[in-house]
């Protein structure tokens, strides 16, 4: 009776079903057991983006070490220095599809095994190693276990997540990058302390922390219950969301109108098309929006003006002659913790004030803010006026606190969320391919613009930020509030997910799942998470 009373009030909008179906969870999930354990999985395998993390801000502290210089980089040539520099990104390019495959075809947590594997063998030969070439081989197949971790762990994250912290949980999957270059920044100062060869051995080697962490987040969160209803796991994937989405409860109403609306979707798209396939992303109009966006994204992530900031911070502040290596590395370390929390932050205002906005005003501000520091630099270049060159720190706290509202929790948020099941693998695939090979390219042209251009060279990127705020308003549109299931009707149109909304709501009214219930009789082996 409570199901139907449910059913019958239902409003006219889908984004509001999640909110008035009755659910046998705490209004805060810190008060339910089951959502505790989920999100601590969750928040565990969030360590795939601070591995990330980790290792994308290392090298820049290794290389103000001299006993590192002394054992690694000494008399490399400029050339081969960038190679090692960019080699986490020429690594992960060519396993990032291979990695999308993985997830796909045999599970999202299996993909991330051996993503984690990949990254500690590594990190514990790599911190033995001497000498530039072995230094390099072992940076690209860090690349590649970055690759294979960073493709399923958003997506798993995503998919396993309540309805109704979906949108918090997938926003904040990339905010978890920063704390990695936190704890980088403050491993490679100290070894600056430290007066044998392990003052770098010992930044390389805590390579292992956040995937020794991941691999405990691995034993608590289950499988995709999406994953499995695609590979024939139905019965399982039921219990896996009554378990974690409702304490066990398998006449809930949410997690059966949950269940119906993951398999009517799944079931549509199987009959679209009878395999995963890259044809998919151009077989429809829908497809080929998300197709674009995928590209966009990774290409707006790395070209907004943060790549020049992020790898040449020291550069551009001894430009408005801050020249310190003392407050450079202060000024390092708190703008990370600036960005760290700044992306919370935006994480937690995307689904209250919607995606578009967020998207906008990150834009809008990084153009305003951008403009400034050219502005002031240009003064200082022309005067040496000590006051313009000082007011550059400021702008650049705000410039970075305008990208991370949007530009950092969206950027594996949105294509995830915008991707059908059976595409979502491959599109975050397309995006990482851009994003590695973007920064790929930044990392080769920007400091030799940027030695010969100096502040004139930022006039590109704004001419960027200028170009991805009509990309935004014009190709972005709106997922605030909407399922995974519920957000194909933005590119698809309302005619096919009507029929899955009345399906799932049809289920939702019965307040049990048929054919599951009935068929299942040993619930004792779905005790344990996928």
């Amino acid at each position: 009776m409570v199901a139907r009373a449910a059913a019958a009030e239902l409003p006219a909008k889908r984004n509001e079903l999640y909110k008035t179906l009755p659910n046998n969870c705490a209004s805060s999930w810190w008060r339910d057991p089951g959502l505790r354990r989920l999100n601590l999985g969750i928040l565990l395998v969030f360590a795939s983006a601070t591995a990330n993390g980790f290792d994308g801000s290392l090298l820049n502290g290794l290389l103000a070490i001299p006993r590192f210089q002394a054992d690694v980089v000494n008399r490399v040539d400029t050339s081969t220095l960038g190679l090692i520099i960019a080699a986490i990104s020429l690594g992960g390019l060519p396993a990032l599809i291979p990695a999308g495959y993985v997830s796909d075809k045999y599970g999202r947590k299996r993909c991330l095994w051996i993503g984690t594997i990949i990254i500690i063998a590594t990190a514990i030969v790599q911190a033995l190693t001497s000498g530039p070439w072995l230094f390099l081989a072992f940076r690209l197949f860090m690349g590649v276990g970055i690759a294979f971790v960073l493709i399923p762990a958003p997506a798993l994250s995503t998919e396993v997540a309540h309805p109704r912290n979906r949108a918090a949980v997938s926003a904040c999957f990339q905010t978890a990058f920063y704390w990695g270059s936190i704890v980088s920044a403050c491993a490679t100062l100290g070894g600056l302390y430290i007066p044998s060869s392990w003052a770098w051995r010992m930044p390389v080697m805590l390579q292992v922390l956040f995937p020794a962490a991941q691999i405990v987040g691995l034993f608590i969160i289950p499988e995709s219950p999406r994953w499995m209803i695609a590979n024939g796991q139905k019965e399982k994937a039921f219990y896996v969301l009554a378990r974690y989405h409702a304490n066990g409860d398998t006449s809930d109403p949410l997690v059966n109108f949950e269940y119906h609306e993951i398999c009517q979707t799944i079931k549509s798209e199987a009959m679209a098309a009878n395999e995963s396939s890259w044809k998919e992303f151009f077989r429809t109009k829908g497809n080929r929006h998300r197709f674009i966006i995928c590209i966009l994204v990774g290409i707006m992530i790395q070209w907004a003006g943060n790549g020049i900031v992020s790898y040449y911070l020291a550069p551009i502040l001894r430009s408005v002659g801050i020249t310190d290596p003392v407050a450079e590395a202060g000024i390092n370390l708190g703008l990370q913790v600036w960005n760290a929390g700044m992306a919370v932050a935006g994480a937690f205002a995307c689904d209250r004030y919607g995606r578009r906005p967020l998207w906008l005003t990150s834009a809008i501000g990084m153009l305003f803010s951008l403009s400034v520091v050219t502005a002031l630099s240009a003064v200082y270049a022309e005067s040496s006026n000590k006051a313009a060159g000082t007011a550059v720190i400021p702008m650049l706290f705000v410039f970075f606190g305008f990208y991370d509202i949007a530009f950092t929790p969206l950027s594996y948020a949105y294509p995830v969320e915008i991707l059908p099941f059976k595409l979502r693998s491959r599109g975050l695939s397309v995006t990482l391919t851009t994003v590695f090979g973007a920064g790929f390219f930044n990392q080769y042209v920007n400091p030799i613009a940027l030695a010969r251009l100096h502040y004139k060279f930022y006039f590109v990127y704004i001419g960027c930020l200028i170009s991805f705020i009509f990309i935004i308003w014009f190709v972005f549109p709106e997922t605030k509030g909407r399922s995974l299931e519920e957000i194909a009707e933005v590119f698809d149109g309302p005619a096919e997910t009507e029929i899955i909304r009345r399906a799932s709501i049809a289920a939702s009214v019965t307040g049990c799942s048929p054919n599951i219930v009935y068929e299942v009789h040993d619930r004792s082996k779905f005790d344990k998470p996928g």
